[in-house]
């Protein structure tokens, strides 16, 4: 079998290829985090994220999503200055604005979870590609969900970000259908 191309030697792009990507879950924080790290990616590499992860983690209290919906201007500021983040400021930002729409979906579905499976009818959208060139940067499922997460104030959430975040959280599996990871080559 010939696993997915893209982690290439680096093991901690490996460790998430074969431990994290696209592996189903419902766990809301979890969600949470990945959708901020997804968001913190934009213009810039995946790897560059995860090598960063352990301070997002430690800047914003492993993604507690009432803490971070509760930050002030004064504590994004002192975490862009104080820890390993990428700088972006509207970046940093989205992880309140977003942990603030996270609590309102919550209200309302019972989880962040549930809003986002009911995309896809609870069941992940199972790929089965022969070559990683054949993935696409989007989908008209990462175009709905990317227009509904807009709609309820969420932010770097574009179609593409929205696609890499639906591979990130098991939605979506694009392992190459050769991968010893994709879904219908191990047990879930």
């Amino acid at each position: 079998m010939e696993n997915c191309s893209w982690p290439g030697s680096s093991e901690m792009m490996q460790a998430y290829h074969d431990e994290e990507w696209c592996r189903p879950t419902r766990d809301d924080r979890y969600i949470f985090e990945l959708l901020n790290l997804e968001g913190a990616q934009a213009g810039l590499s995946w790897s560059i994220v995860l090598a960063k992860r352990g301070s997002y983690l430690e800047a914003f209290r492993n993604f507690d999503i009432g803490y971070c919906s509760g930050l002030s201007d004064e504590d994004l500021e002192s975490i862009k200055e104080n820890y390993g983040v990428i700088k972006h400021m509207a970046k940093i930002k989205s992880v309140r604005s977003n942990a603030q729409a996270v609590l309102e979906i919550q209200k309302e579905f019972g989880s962040f979870a549930d809003f986002l499976w009911s995309f896809v009818d609870g069941k992940p959208v199972i790929n089965a590609w022969v070559d990683q060139s054949q993935m696409p940067a989007e989908s008209p499922l990462s175009a709905r969900v990317s227009k509904e997460l807009k709609k309820r104030g969420f932010k770097f959430v574009g179609p593409v970000t929205t696609y890499s975040f639906l591979q990130a959280i098991g939605m979506v599996d694009d392992h190459v259908r050769t991968c010893a990871f994709h879904t219908v080559n191990r047990d879930i």
